[in-house]
């Protein structure tokens, strides 16, 4: 008799063995995912630190002593341009090096050994809003990465009835909109500093 329950309590036995040593996977659950760093790197730079081209801005294109084929242009707020002998290209985006290598790809048809130059002359589409209980409330144009405690400087500060610890960062993701909060008084005394996130062009700050 003994025997006919040998093999039922060895698999019980290799039963509660795998759930004793699968347990703590399961208590643990999914991980959530890190909280921005204050210095991640925004948008507008590229993967290499070099300035990402956005609608708005002034590129001042050339070729070398030829030029017809030298003049500025305006990003359309569709991100593209439009260039002799090229036509629309799509510079929103890209870094002013990918740019120049993408010209002088399509360039080289027309023009042979092509040298051209690409310059942001003027940076119009690193803009932020700050609303609500600012001393300086609208409409941001930046030309360098800033934070949110940066941005509150330039904006004037907060007057008498903003509520500090209440501060909103809305960003435009695609069809999404993300929502960062940020408590000044904390970050303000050193605490939670990952909050003091670097900014998107287009972010609007709400200050009740």
């Amino acid at each position: 008799m003994k025997h006919r329950y040998l093999p039922l309590f060895l698999t019980v036995l290799l039963i509660c063995i795998f759930a004793l040593a699968a347990g703590p996977l399961w208590a643990a659950g999914p991980k959530e995912a890190p909280a921005a760093a204050g210095k991640a790197k925004p948008e507008s730079l590229g993967p290499t630190g070099d300035y990402v081209i956005g609608p708005g801005d002034v590129l001042d294109i050339a070729v070398w002593k030829d030029e017809a084929l030298t003049k500025s242009v305006v990003v359309r707020p569709d991100g593209k341009i439009s260039f002799p002998l090229v036509g629309e290209i799509a510079a929103g985006g890209m870094t002013t090096a990918e740019l120049k290598k993408e010209l002088e790809t399509r360039l080289a048809r027309y023009v042979p050994d092509v040298d051209l130059f690409v310059n942001v002359a003027q940076i119009n589409s690193m803009i932020v809003y700050v609303i609500g209980k600012v001393n300086s409330p609208g409409r941001l144009v930046l030309n360098a990465p800033i934070n949110v405690l940066q941005v509150l400087a330039t904006a004037g500060g907060m007057n008498t009835y903003a509520k500090r610890n209440s501060i909103r960062i809305f960003r435009q993701e695609g069809l999404k909109t993300r929502i960062f909060y940020f408590n000044y008084d904390d970050v303000s005394e050193g605490k939670n500093v990952e909050k003091n996130i670097l900014l998107q062009r287009g972010d609007v700050i709400v200050i009740p």
